[in-house]
């Protein structure tokens, strides 16, 4: 990290990979412990998904609290890094006993070991995500050090959906007799039970809990040992309800996490029907696995189209670009018919080229707005500001989830059915199309005249850095 604020391309490398073993264990969460839990082991779904929410809901005390306590826990190695080392043997240790749980696991189980996997995931993410908002002061460089983040999320998310394809290649290969070599007895080792290598959801669950065990120490040591924190700042320090007060003052944090609440909650709302649209609406299940390596794959290619993007023209009209590109490729699924794999397949590819948008140029405005409140107060609290928008963004996607499926029941579709009416599918062809778009087009309209601009950000620095010049003279 340079005096100047511009960073090296190595810094921001190594400090983005971490984002890569944090995309890994959410993409399972959402698609394949449901049914792990259901089918294989047992639980009652309507009870799960109640333990499920339960557990979500310790965020809501955690995250303000551990984002609070980084910003003001000074040690010799810095305010987020032991964070960082703290966490990960926490997260690691709920993560295995959540994805490879023990016989005889019942619901007190998943209680326990997903609220410590949520408490270690609070540790590792907040300060990781307030670290990267402060190794540079500068509007442009904020969005390097978010784009190469959610980069590594992208590619956390291509290889999430690529083993999965892989696990169930290699149990079918171990149904069909073929148990010999190297891979097969190594995976048989790894994620078999009682020597058999099955295609159901364990394995997948297994494959992932392991590549969280491999990536996220190593990412972690890397960045702790390789990237260097921002110098501590001296600052004044009020208690966590002025600091709140803070927050509600702040207008462009009200617009964003207005804007980031909206299309949060139609990307869940989407997320939660895409499988169900693609599996009975389009017909093309045995593709699923593909379409999402495509989607993910597409993502990643479209990071540095963004990232020009908003240089060019400022992160929230991008942002603005990419939520009416993916409001059109959704419009433009509604007159596809079962079968047409290849208009389906484009048009995904589309949403996906937008994804990366949606996923890092939000969390760079976050960056810019911290200097507003630090302008204003003095203080620094980028961990409080993640951690609202941590909160905002679990609560979201828990509402996006709940509505979505809660709408789909009432319409009278079942997912265990095999045939549905005409209705239950237009039913379903609406929902998937006509939800998410209302809610783009809403955050459209919210970001569209976001006050924050590149110009305005860079009167505030140099403001900030003057006031800091001036107390540094001061007797």
């Amino acid at each position: 990290m340079s005096q100047s604020g511009v960073l090296k391309r190595s810094t921001i490398l190594i400090h983005g990979s971490v984002g890569m073993p944090l995309a890994i264990i959410g993409y399972p969460l959402v698609v394949y412990l449901p049914p792990f839990y259901a089918q294989e082991v047992g639980l009652n779904m309507a009870l799960m998904a109640i333990v499920l929410v339960i557990a979500r809901l310790s965020d809501v005390i955690t995250d303000p609290l551990i984002g609070t306590l980084s910003d003001r826990w000074q040690t010799r190695i810095g305010r987020r890094k032991p964070w960082l080392i703290m966490g990960t043997p926490v997260m690691l240790l709920g993560t295995v006993m959540i994805f490879m749980p023990p016989e005889g696991a019942g619901i007190s189980h998943l209680l326990t070991w997903t609220i410590i996997m949520y408490l270690g995931w609070t540790m590792v993410t907040l300060p990781y995500g307030a670290w990267g908002a402060e190794l540079s002061s500068l509007y442009h460089q904020r969005s390097r050090v978010t784009a190469s983040r959610e980069g590594f999320v992208l590619i956390g998310l291509f290889l999430a959906a690529l083993a999965p394809a892989v696990v169930q290649a290699m149990g079918a290969k171990f149904q069909a007799g073929d148990t010999d070599g190297v891979l097969m007895q190594t995976l048989i080792w790894m994620i078999g039970t009682n020597g058999e290598l099955s295609t159901g959801y364990g394995p997948i669950l297994a494959s992932m809990a392991w590549l969280l065990i491999i990536l996220l120490p190593l990412t972690v040591f890397m960045v702790v040992t390789r990237v260097k924190e921002a110098p501590p700042q001296s600052v004044q320090r009020t208690d966590w309800k002025q600091g709140m007060r803070v927050l509600k003052n702040n207008g462009p944090f009200k617009r964003m996490i207005l804007m980031l609440l909206i299309v949060v909650t139609g990307e869940s709302f989407r997320n939660a029907l895409s499988v169900f649209f693609m599996q009975h609406v389009i017909q093309i299940q045995a593709q699923i696995g593909l379409m999402y390596l495509l989607y993910f794959g597409v993502g990643i290619l479209g990071i540095p189209f963004w990232l020009i993007l908003g240089k060019r023209i400022g992160k929230h009209k991008a942002f603005c670009v990419a939520v009416g590109v993916s409001s059109a490729s959704i419009l433009g699924m509604f007159f596809l018919q079962a079968g047409q794999l290849v208009p389906f397949a484009v048009m995904f590819a589309v949403k996906g080229f937008c994804f990366a948008a949606f996923q890092f140029l939000p969390l760079s405005m976050l960056a810019d707005i911290v200097d507003v409140d630090t302008a204003r107060s003095k203080e620094h609290r980028t961990g409080l500001f993640f951690a609202m928008s941590g909160m905002a963004q679990k609560l979201a996607m828990a509402f996006g989830l709940g509505l979505s499926l809660g709408l789909l029941a009432l319409v009278g579709f079942d997912a265990t059915q095999v045939v549905h009416t005409d209705g239950q599918l237009m039913a379903l062809r609406l929902l998937y199309i006509i939800g998410p778009v209302l809610l783009y087009i809403a955050a459209f309209a919210v970001a569209w005249n976001y006050p924050l601009t590149s110009d305005r950000h860079e009167r505030i620095h140099q403001w900030i850095q003057r006031r800091n010049v001036r107390l540094q003279v001061e007797p």
